[in-house]
């Protein structure tokens, strides 16, 4: 299964024993509420089937069209399609109960995914998401620094090599074991807390984003050993949303 309707699919429970005809009224809350759109058509929904392997209704046009009535009805037409009225709504959304939460952040994360290009670095970051939809809490962190990081690396090689250099030098520190970056795999020999040094030294990035760095460090250094320290949803979720929005689309490649 592929796209944001199988993930959502995923996340409704019993969704395997449901009929076609009730999980059309789920993927209409799935386009309308959970991914905003204007309103739900037969060719969206089913594409929605299609997109989790699924058969759908055999007529979703007269499916839809026959949850126009009864008291109160289950949808309501507007702007060329359909919406779901508001108490079957508040129904479905109560159905979902605990997992709404996680649906509703994944989308989020899910809409900093499509800002990237097409590349090696949006396909890192699918998988980053995919460990938080499967409730993997600090490997989405440490994936989401490695992302960071890397991105970082190419940027200052494509754009600021020479500067890195010249301040890269002026580094005493016993921990650097390289006094010139030459080839891209030489900043491996540079401690993650000096790579962001140097960074705000050369003036790649800016003072606040070095704040951002720096906390985004000290939370990945703790996501990354064993310790009694719970590591929730929100936390991965301002973690991930933080770099991706200030750091790797920020500075392009």
């Amino acid at each position: 299964m592929t796209g944001g309707a199988s993930r959502f699919y995923n996340a409704v429970e019993d969704a395997e024993n449901l009929r076609p005809t009730d999980l059309l009224d789920f993927f209409v809350y799935y386009l309308t509420v959970e991914i905003a759109e204007d309103v739900a058509t037969a060719s969206s929904l089913e594409k929605c089937f299609h997109d989790c392997d699924l058969v759908g209704p055999g007529n979703i046009s007269a499916e839809l069209s026959r949850g126009l009535k009864g008291s109160p009805p289950k949808f309501v037409k507007a702007d060329g399609g359909y919406r779901l009225h508001r108490s079957y709504r508040e129904q479905l959304a109560n159905r979902l109960g605990t997992s709404r939460p996680v649906i509703q952040t994944a989308i989020e994360l899910r809409k900093l995914e499509a800002k990237l290009p097409a590349g090696a670095e949006k396909n890192f970051l699918t998988e980053t998401i995919d460990c938080f939809e499967a409730g993997a809490n600090r490997a989405t962190i440490i994936m989401c620094w490695i992302l960071t990081l890397n991105h970082l690396c190419d940027f200052v090689f494509q754009h600021h090599l020479v500067a890195f250099n010249t301040e890269l030098s002026k580094i005493t520190d016993k921990r650097v074991k390289v006094t010139k970056v030459q080839v891209r795999d030489d900043f491996s020999d540079i401690p993650e807390s000096k790579f962001i040094e140097l960074l705000r030294a050369t003036g790649v990035i800016s003072n606040d984003v070095r704040k951002i760095m720096d906390e985004k460090l000290g939370t990945r250094n703790t996501s990354a050993h064993p310790s009694s320290v719970a590591i929730k949803p929100s936390k991965v979720i301002e973690f991930v949303d933080d770099l991706i929005e200030n750091v790797v689309l920020k500075y392009k490649v």
